[in-house]
């Protein structure tokens, strides 16, 4: 089953009933507390100023993201996020010279 699939599944879920509950009469029992350390390396991402840009990409690439989802520009947008957050303490400053 593909995740498509999975997110076509109705919800079982009784949205009313659970919108109508106070935070008091939510059993989260099931859901561990954030140690400490989660909160200090968490980190904020606010939303950055966007540009259009044309890139040529492997055309396997760009139809696996877009058979993904049909939000298939932000996951790449997503996927990229996370690789340049996960390689900024290895880049090398670059120095500019003029």
């Amino acid at each position: 089953m593909s995740v498509n699939d999975i997110m076509k599944k109705p919800s079982r879920t009784d949205w009313e009933s659970l919108a109508a509950m106070t935070d008091e009469e939510i059993d989260y029992s099931d859901i561990p507390p954030l140690p400490d350390t989660f909160f200090k390396r968490a980190k904020v991402w606010r939303p950055q100023p966007r540009v259009t840009v044309t890139v040529e990409l492997d055309a396997d690439i760009l139809e696996w993201f877009k058979a993904e989802a049909e939000d298939w520009e932000a996951r790449m947008q997503t996927a990229l996020r996370l690789y340049v957050e996960a390689h900024k303490a290895y880049r090398q400053p670059q120095v500019v010279t003029r």
